[in-house]
């Protein structure tokens, strides 16, 4: 008789350490926001310690290696229509914290779901992955057979009708959701263009566009970027192949060109977009650099004369205009020293590689701070955890 109680004492003080042991299994699964139909691994909900968003961003940011935060700086474009051994590689070894897609990533609606999903899983770090495509509209669009592509923002503006900037950006942000994608680097708020990708070249219209179109990416929780500051409507040499000088004075670019960045610095949430820094050189603000290797434009013009707290990023540092007088190995260093926070770099491999490397060497030799790299990762988490999480 005492045999058969101690064993039932035995059977019932398994099946309590089982229930225990489940429960706990269960509380850290939702600790830790473990989503298996997602992206990655799961990083820090921190909903049991009830933690503000900046201590948030402060854990996570301490949490990770030097190289970690580096390849959240980096944003690449890939080859092939899922994850590759090179791709996997670059997440993986550099731990790149952003993919922009091209139409040789992309051919159906499905196909693109399957790899963004792949690309989030293989990451396998501790934050989603930004990925993001230029879906502009008109001859700036990925996927034509796939998508209903957005008119160009020239066709929008001259309806006069501000609400269809709104109602495209909505359809294009849902468009996007759906397949992963999770930034959309539109819309281009230069005043006038030599196509058809401004809305206007009277600043004001281009102003009252962009700001309905930011209200329609935010609406979907959708990740915009204002492009390409500080306004290339008076370039006259596309930047994909070549540098352009712009000598219109400071005064004029403030009066003019700016005007639609400066509205939405001053009246929208900073975390809700980036700024996208382009490649020609303002000779008035800065006669050596081009704007993305600029401080006196990305750090002292626009961080702290116009007030932007946000994410900065650069055009693609294989046009023309950059590539064709720097090496990717420093490139990326200089663009970090003058204040951008992303850096981005959209073919090839070794040229992405090279760019993390170099801003690798520059925090261990010290050209670049630690603080500096910080700085510019808790931007990058903070976006992530209000937007992708």
């Amino acid at each position: 008789m005492e045999r058969i109680v101690m064993h039932r004492k035995i059977v019932f003080s398994i099946i309590i350490i089982g229930i225990v042991f489940t429960g706990i299994l269960l509380s850290n699964k939702y600790l830790f926001n473990i989503n298996e139909e997602t992206s990655t691994e799961v990083f820090y909900s921190d909903a049991k310690q009830n933690l503000t968003i900046d201590e948030k961003v402060d854990k996570i940011v301490a949490s990770m290696s030097l190289s970690e935060k580096i390849g959240q700086m980096v944003m690449i474009g890939v080859h092939g229509t899922d994850i590759t051994d090179d791709s996997a590689y670059m997440l993986n070894q550099y731990h790149i914290g952003g993919i922009i897609l091209f139409d040789r990533n992309m051919r159906s609606i499905e196909q693109v779901k399957t790899f963004t999903n792949n690309l989030q899983k293989n990451a396998n770090q501790k934050i989603p992955l930004f990925i993001g495509i230029d879906e502009e509209g008109g001859n700036v669009v990925r996927m034509k057979n796939a998508l209903t592509p957005p008119p160009s923002q020239y066709e929008i503006g001259i309806t006069n009708d501000t609400e269809q900037a709104k109602k495209w950006a909505i359809k294009t942000s849902q468009s996007l959701k759906e397949m992963g994608i999770n930034i959309n680097f539109a819309p281009v708020a230069d005043v006038n263009s030599n196509d058809t990708r401004s809305y206007s070249g009277d600043h004001n219209v281009v102003t009252a566009f962009v700001k309905a179109a930011a209200t329609g990416y935010e609406h979907e929780n959708m990740i915009y970027s204002l492009k390409h500051f500080p306004g290339i409507g008076k370039g006259k040499v596309d930047s994909h192949f070549e540098s352009s000088m712009i000598d219109a004075s400071k005064d004029i670019l403030l009066s003019d060109d700016i005007i639609p960045f400066k509205t939405i610095i001053k009246e929208n949430n900073p975390e809700n977009y980036f700024i996208l820094i382009s490649h020609l050189t303002y000779t008035d603000l800065d006669n050596e650099k081009p704007a993305s290797l600029s401080k006196k434009i990305i750090t002292d013009l626009l961080r702290k004369e116009l007030g932007f707290s946000g994410i900065i990023i650069t055009d693609d540092m294989e046009m023309g205009a950059i590539a064709n007088h720097n090496d990717f190995r420093t490139v990326g260093v200089k663009a970090v020293k003058a204040g951008v926070d992303i850096v981005m770099v959209c073919h090839e491999y070794e040229h992405e590689t090279d760019v993390y490397l170099g801003l690798l060497d520059a925090v261990n030799n010290g050209e670049i701070s630690l603080d500096r790299i910080d700085e510019s990762v808790k931007r990058i988490v903070r976006a992530k955890l209000l937007h992708l999480m």
